[in-house]
């Protein structure tokens, strides 16, 4: 069924108005918001989905609020954020009249004080990720311009192996250390794993039901 002569005007002109280079910068903004709303609901809507009821204590209810609280505040964030970067970006390029490389540092830097700068659960995850991929980022990036030597052997097993030792001595010894999400999952590995009373909670569930 066609649309009405109406709409396809209506199409017709929102389209040509999408396509006009004057109005680029503005109109990245507000997909920029879009993009980040999606791929914050994409990448936070099943993990809280997952640690909720692999974790969480509760009603259905307190676990669902939990789920959507959780993939409202990344999306949210990660949304803001976006739109916040691309504008510092571009009012910086339009006051110089051209892109240097410290827009971009500058632009994320507010912007990550403003809307990651609260110490929280969601917050925390987002950083500590970031965190890893930057140091990983920053090494090749000193290898690429000699600042680092490069090596004739794979560092990797050597990293693998002091990363693990170290997770585990801390969860060992230094428990509060640890990241609270962190925490639940390696008790679940290492320390629920060393009770069960009969065959329902040694190989059916985590804990005997009387235990929950």
């Amino acid at each position: 069924m066609a649309a009405p002569p109406q709409l396809q005007a209506l199409l017709q002109a929102v389209n040509a108005l999408l396509r006009k280079r004057r109005y680029h910068a503005a109109l990245a903004l507000i997909k920029g918001f879009r993009n980040g709303i999606v791929y914050g609901v994409k990448i936070r809507a099943p993990h809280a989905l997952v640690m909720t009821f692999l974790f969480r204590s509760g009603s259905l209810r307190d676990k669902l609020r939990a789920i959507l609280q959780a993939t409202y505040t990344h999306s949210r964030n990660l949304a803001c954020f976006v739109f916040v970067y691309k504008g510092l970006c571009a009012l910086q390029s339009h006051t110089q009249g051209k892109t240097y490389q410290s827009h971009s540092f500058l632009a994320a830097f507010i912007g990550g004080f403003l809307l990651f700068g609260d110490n929280n659960n969601i917050n925390s995850q987002i950083n500590m990720y970031l965190t890893s991929r930057v140091l990983f980022a920053l090494c090749r990036l000193g290898v690429e311009k000699g600042y680092i030597p490069e090596l004739q052997w794979d560092p990797f097993p050597l990293y693998t192996a002091v990363v693990w030792g170290l997770v585990l001595w801390l969860f060992e010894y230094h428990r509060p250390t640890l990241q609270p999400s962190l925490q639940s999952s390696m008790t679940y590995l290492y320390e629920d794993s060393n009770v069960w009373h009969d065959l329902s909670d040694f190989l059916i569930y985590n804990k005997s039901r009387a235990s929950k």
